[in-house]
């Protein structure tokens, strides 16, 4: 299944950022970054202390608008 992230204001994409893909606005870090490491183990702390320009807040909207889009329609 592939999200839409169009309607996430907390990430952005475009083509020369990045190679396309979806990053956390304002930066170039990609959210995949995000579910690797927390996959890995690590906190959204640790997250956070690693990729300097993401705030809490795109974290925890992209952590909630991931969990809606998958809750049945």
């Amino acid at each position: 299944m592939t999200l839409n992230w169009d309607n996430c204001p907390a990430v952005s994409r475009s083509s020369d950022v990045m190679s396309g893909a979806v990053v956390f606005a304002g930066t170039r870090v990609p959210v995949s970054a995000l579910f690797e490491n927390i996959e890995g183990g690590a906190t959204i702390d640790d997250f956070l202390s690693w990729f300097e320009g993401v705030t809490k807040e795109q974290v925890n909207e992209v952590l909630e608008f991931t969990t809606s889009s998958l809750a049945p329609a």
